[in-house]
């Protein structure tokens, strides 16, 4: 697929398809899209380390009904009294208990508590988060992301935890940990994703891959792979750097909103 080529997706030349592509974005990428989007939730906060930690513990829980993830989400910030950077350093175990009876989906009560506790190991011997993925950035994001569920489950945890973050070298797409990368670190000049992690350059980046950008990527002709796995998400990344390598990431918002608000 390079610019020389014309030939069709979908009846489309390369140009034709960036073109499209490009005015979906724009559709997209501005601040309407956060009135229904888990990403109002760290939306809420102004400091760096409540940021990262609102929309990590949203990402992981960014499966199933939209209205759902952003009503426990919510539930998640009120628990620990809106100041999750705080909560999650200064907690004492028994403050753990008020997570007694939290679900979405399957995660629960101990992954909820096991998250806290790991989220604190990662601030107190890591330097916090962004400083753990940027030590791994140059090898690539996906082995970061291997690299971080490492560091993440080194203390103590119960082994049911261990699902709720996805790893790259075991063949998953890792669709909510690359969400919450975007946000991280694409800039905010539409006032939806924060760019608050300037370490890692948005061309490092890989598009959130779910059933909605997997299947609208397949009828455009960027995706053959049957699978939404890792390696549906290196063709899909291939693809989607030939039409901007400095921030494939934006065409998240295309391919997302083609897949659920215009049910492409």
């Amino acid at each position: 697929m390079d610019k020389s080529h014309h030939e069709s997706f979908s009846g489309l030349s390369f140009i034709e398809l960036k073109q499209f592509l490009d005015e979906k974005v724009l559709q997209y990428n501005n601040t309407k899209f956060i009135e229904s989007d888990p990403i109002q939730i760290p939306h809420l906060f102004s400091r760096k380390e409540d940021i990262e930690i609102a929309a990590f513990l949203t990402a992981t829980i960014a499966w199933g009904n939209r209205k759902s993830i952003i009503k426990n989400a919510n539930r998640l910030m009120a628990l620990m009294d809106h100041a999750p950077f705080e909560f999650v350093m200064a907690h004492q175990t028994q403050d753990l208990n008020i997570f007694e009876g939290f679900v979405h989906r399957t995660f629960n009560a101990t992954d909820a508590m096991q998250f806290i506790k790991s989220l604190n190991h990662i601030y107190t011997k890591h330097n916090g988060m962004e400083a753990l993925f940027s030590r791994y950035a140059n090898e690539g994001l996906q082995y970061a992301i291997h690299k971080f569920k490492m560091h993440f489950f080194e203390i103590e945890h119960n082994k049911r935890t261990q699902k709720h973050i996805s790893d790259p070298l075991k063949n998953s797409a890792a669709k909510r940990i690359n969400m919450f990368l975007r946000w991280m670190v694409r800039p905010n000049n539409t006032g939806v994703d924060f760019g608050i992690w300037n370490s890692i350059k948005t061309s490092q980046l890989s598009c959130p891959l779910d059933v909605h950008s997997g299947n609208v990527a397949r009828k455009l002709g960027l995706l053959n792979r049957r699978q939404n796995d890792a390696k549906a998400l290196e063709e899909l990344d291939h693809n989607l750097r030939k039409m901007d390598h400095k921030d494939p990431t934006k065409y998240d918002f295309a391919l997302f909103g083609l897949g659920v608000f215009e049910d492409f």
